[in-house]
């Protein structure tokens, strides 16, 4: 998914003719730095690359146009953000393939297309311009709308039943957490006070609620102040860190020897996971004080990216929404050693 900003999506108006195409509300982030890091792994004959947060389609239209011979499996959660890529791509005829599913299920997607692995996967994580530019799906504190927040609508939960229904504890722990809130203790008192006498149903009365929790001087310089509230809420709704622990390392194991993998983030909590798990296979797991370092315990990975790149200026002003972005890339060198691999990867 692209096209993200945490501090903020701005109100997007149709225009006058109506609604925009697929392609004009679409902007890849980063877009020709992602095809350059995946591109080499992506030469080989018969290679396959795995989008693993499709969204509108942007970055894989970039990937079958520049690279003729490579076939897409895109996978995304969200039926309509499926239904608008599949109608963006379909000129590409059985070089595309879209899936339902969430990404942390990398493994049975690419092992149900008769795949043992792939030469190129990207992560692009959060929410999707398509989410953020929809109203009614409630992503977005610049305008109101239902308490909804789903990335997949045939889901259950909504973010207004974790505001209606979660302990004003459970409330301040995710706001702390998932948001890294500073008034979490007490944004989440007034949560649980004002549901006792109506149920939380609209966005624009949460915004009020953290405005009025957060003191003006806090709040001066700092963009809307209930934008660490709304990503709380998101994450929780959708388990997107929980999905992403499982998702770095299964999307490891379905690339082949050669291949890459590239992840875009758009707060710390990402950009941490990901550091740890690209971290992690790309030194040695031999113990210190060993002579000679054992074949099984060399580094499976090499880290394509010195930390985590960042949008330049150019990227910023075509794409606001790339400001918050965080880039890292690895290459699979050998297969993970088995000591290396988690529980439920054996």
């Amino acid at each position: 998914m692209s096209d993200h900003d945490t501090d903020g999506p701005a109100v997007h108006e149709e225009p006058a003719d109506g609604p925009r195409e697929t392609s004009d509300r679409h902007l890849p982030v980063l877009l020709d730095r992602c095809v350059e890091l995946l591109a080499p792994a992506l030469s080989v004959p018969g290679a396959v690359y795995v989008d693993c947060t499709l969204g509108m389609g942007g970055h894989t239209e970039a990937i079958l146009e520049r690279l003729p011979e490579v076939r897409v499996i895109g996978i995304d959660r969200d039926p309509q953000a499926l239904e608008l890529a599949g109608a963006r791509l379909e000129r590409f005829g059985s070089r595309f393939t879209g899936v339902h599913a969430v990404y942390d299920e990398i493994g049975d997607v690419v092992a149900e297309q008769g795949l043992t692995g792939v030469q190129g996967i990207l992560m692009d994580l959060g929410v999707s311009s398509l989410q953020i530019d929809e109203r009614e799906r409630g992503f977005s504190y610049a305008q109101d709308a239902p308490l909804d927040m789903r990335m997949d609508s045939t889901a259950s939960l909504t973010a207004a039943d974790v505001l209606n229904t979660y302990s004003e504890r459970d409330l301040a722990r995710i706001l702390r957490e998932y948001g890294e809130e500073r008034f979490a203790s007490k944004i989440a008192r007034s949560i649980v006070a004002k549901r006792e006498a109506r149920p939380w149903e609209r966005s624009a009365d949460l915004v009020d609620l953290v405005r009025a929790c957060i003191p003006a001087a806090t709040r001066k310089g700092t963009g809307n102040p209930a934008k660490r509230t709304f990503q709380a809420l998101r994450i929780e709704v959708n388990g997107e860190l929980e999905v992403l622990e499982r998702a770095l390392p299964a999307a490891v194991e379905a690339l082949a020897v050669g291949g890459r993998i590239v992840v875009e983030s758009y707060h710390s909590l990402e950009d941490r996971l990901t550091k740890r798990e690209l971290g992690r296979g790309a030194v040695s797991s031999a113990p210190h004080d060993l002579p000679v370092e054992p074949e099984t315990h060399k580094p499976y990975l090499s880290l394509l990216t010195r930390g985590a790149e960042e949008a330049d200026e150019a990227e910023l002003e075509r794409n606001p929404r790339s400001a918050s972005v965080r880039l890292r890339a690895a290459e699979r060198l050998r297969p993970t050693p088995t000591h290396m691999l988690t529980r439920t990867e054996r």
